[in-house]
């Protein structure tokens, strides 16, 4: 049996979104316990040039949308970057796993589409579906919610590996 790229990409990514739903989780009650204004959390960063908690989440979030939307050719929704809580980040994760719950696996394809993603001061272009979601989403998704891990861990959350890996193993 062959894996599909719809199997390889939307079940990681939503796990990718629930587990870091669930690091939040942990951060905001780490702030209620030691009564720290959540702000402090949400505009720490690791180096100064560095994105802040809340930037690393939304790109989390882009990603996993954006990289679903150039698989299935459709159009990714867009969110305003205006979340301001633990509560508004964790709504825009809950979103974007609405979204990619909502593609259909046939949307996909077999992955051989070329992917072309613009940016602003560059174009980049993957020969196929599958080295898009290999060499630039997976990375992308799991550097910034590794990165927002950090920035938790770094400033007094208690999280461990098992709270970055999720649930795993159990079936």
């Amino acid at each position: 049996m062959s894996l599909s790229i719809y199997d390889a990409s939307i079940p990681p990514m939503l796990h990718a979104l629930g587990t870091l739903s669930a690091v939040l989780d942990k951060a905001s009650a780490h702030c209620e316990k030691e009564k720290i204004d959540p702000t402090v959390l949400l505009t720490a960063r690791l180096f100064p040039d560095m994105f802040t908690l809340t930037r690393q989440v939304q790109v989390v979030s882009d990603t996993a949308k954006g990289g679903a939307a150039r698989l299935a050719g459709v159009e990714a929704p867009k969110f305003a970057d205006t979340e301001a809580s633990f509560a508004d980040l964790k709504a825009r994760l809950e979103k974007t796993a609405g979204f990619l719950k909502s593609l259909q696996s046939g949307a996909f394809g077999s992955g051989d589409r070329a992917i072309e993603v613009k940016f602003p001061q560059r174009t980049l272009l993957f020969p196929s579906g599958w080295n898009y979601l290999l060499s630039f989403v997976f990375p992308n998704v799991y550097f910034h919610s590794a990165t927002a891990y950090d920035i938790l861990r770094h400033n007094g959350v208690k999280l461990g590996k098992g709270d970055y890996l999720g649930a795993i193993g159990e079936g």
